[in-house]
């Protein structure tokens, strides 16, 4: 049985709980793996990694963090099958609509890579006479994602990549019903050299996970796709 770790500050952590949450195939109610059932205090470490990691990502310069993301999608696209067997596994879709969703995720960590050279500021004419009004963009800080189980490949990618290119640091969460496919994004993250803390994965219930993701003062954003329980 496939026991599952949360990534936090550039590394997977054992399941310090010892309670696990089991993850069922919905075709035949099989259980395929265990999850970690996840504490407020692991949410918090996770936050405080990304805090941490922050100020050095924000000073990365965009052909830099694009280049995370490119290595990112070539790490997706080499473990395609294995990526496609998961999502059908826990996911219950056909093998073409799961392959889709990994190859779909793959382009669109390279498509918001060519973002770097795109993501600029204004000139705005201003009021007063010989005055112009510089509006340049900065990070928000730590983020969050907090993810279902309907697409649950491609939204860790649609949630973090927009952030990663902009200079933030994100936290997600992924569905207690598809988490293992957001385990092998964060083996992906890993073997791509992402800095420690600016991408966490943390997993467990959302009144008690994504509550904390939600409510922690130290996050800037929170993306949520889902219901509100």
């Amino acid at each position: 049985m496939k026991e599952l770790k949360m990534f936090i500050d550039g590394r997977f952590i054992e399941n310090e709980s010892g309670k696990w949450i089991k993850v069922l195939n919905p075709s035949t109610e099989e259980v395929i793996s265990l999850m970690p059932d996840g504490t407020v205090e692991n949410a918090r470490k996770a936050i405080d990694a990304a805090e941490k990691a922050q100020n050095q990502w924000e000073r990365t310069p965009s052909i830099e963090r694009a280049a995370y993301l490119i290595k990112i999608a070539a790490g997706i696209r080499k473990r395609e099958k294995e990526l496609t067997d998961i999502i059908v596994r826990e996911g219950g879709k056909t093998q073409g609509l799961a392959n889709v969703e990994v190859l779909f995720t793959a382009d669109y960590m390279d498509y918001m890579a060519g973002w770097a050279r795109r993501y600029e500021g204004e000139i705005i004419p201003s009021d007063r006479p010989h005055e112009s009004i510089f509006l340049f963009k900065r990070p928000i800080g730590v983020t969050t994602g907090i993810l279902p189980w309907n697409f649950p490949f491609f939204l860790v990618a649609r949630k973090a990549a927009p952030a990663l290119i902009t200079g933030n640091t994100i936290v997600i969460k992924p569905s207690q019903l598809t988490p293992e496919n957001a385990y092998v994004f964060a083996q992906i993250v890993e073997e791509a050299g992402l800095p420690a803390g600016v991408f966490n994965l943390v997993n467990g219930r959302g009144s008690v996970i994504g509550h904390e993701l939600a409510a922690n003062p130290k996050v800037g954003m929170v993306s949520l796709t889902g219901s509100v329980g």
